[in-house]
């Protein structure tokens, strides 16, 4: 299912890029996700991260050229592994709504309840605002086509999809907040797939 006009965002670490990094950078990589996903890894200097990581400063130098960059490069990797998995769950025969629900239930998987931690503890790093926002703006794009398509075929009452879209594609990150997360009855998650499907309900078109 394609997208016309809807573009995601640039990778910090591009596929090219990534082909040529070491089976270790990799494993790096993948082990430094993991503890961001625990939290206070934003904390460390970039010597202390190698220290946790047993690997060498060179290595990690190797990766990106300071540890905020380190830090923004693990996430947006993260969230384009995501991204990329929520729009291969969409099938062409779907309908938009279904589509819809799809896409944002796999696009939530980002909210998890271990992505709290992982939130808060990247928001101190500069420039996490510019790629939290980037990422964010892409999944609107994607809903508002998806709602264009659906008021198209009469799916869903005429309404105005680019604010339909910004409130459903904010859902995930507002409950991953961690004052929020702190006062829902379940996780991110399930309460942001839960609100998406209450406000795509009341969309339905009046047979």
């Amino acid at each position: 299912m394609r997208f016309p006009g809807v573009r995601a965002p640039k990778r910090l670490l591009s596929y090219e890029a990534e082909r040529q990094l070491s089976a270790r950078q990799l494993e790096l990589l993948d082990e430094l996700e993991h503890q961001l996903l625990q939290g206070g890894l934003a904390e460390l200097t970039m010597a202390e991260i190698a220290a946790r990581m047993g690997c060498s400063l060179r290595t990690l130098y190797g990766l990106a050229p300071s540890k905020d960059e380190l830090l923004l490069t693990v996430v947006d990797r993260r969230l384009h592994r995501i991204g990329r998995a929520a729009v291969e769950v969409l099938e062409p025969g779907m309908s938009p709504l279904d589509a819809l629900r799809a896409y944002l239930r796999a696009a939530h998987e980002a909210v998890q309840p271990e992505a709290v931690a992982l939130s808060a503890d990247v928001a101190k790093v500069a420039g996490a605002g510019r790629l939290f926002d980037a990422h964010a703006s892409y999944l609107m794009a994607v809903t508002q086509s998806l709602l264009d398509r659906a008021v198209d075929e009469g799916r869903i009452e005429p309404v105005d999809t680019a604010a339909v879209a910004h409130v459903l594609g904010g859902l995930g990150r507002e409950f991953a907040r961690p004052e929020v997360a702190e006062i829902a009855r379940v996780s991110p998650k399930e309460t942001a797939d839960s609100i998406a499907e209450l406000i795509l309900r009341g969309l339905l078109a009046k047979s």
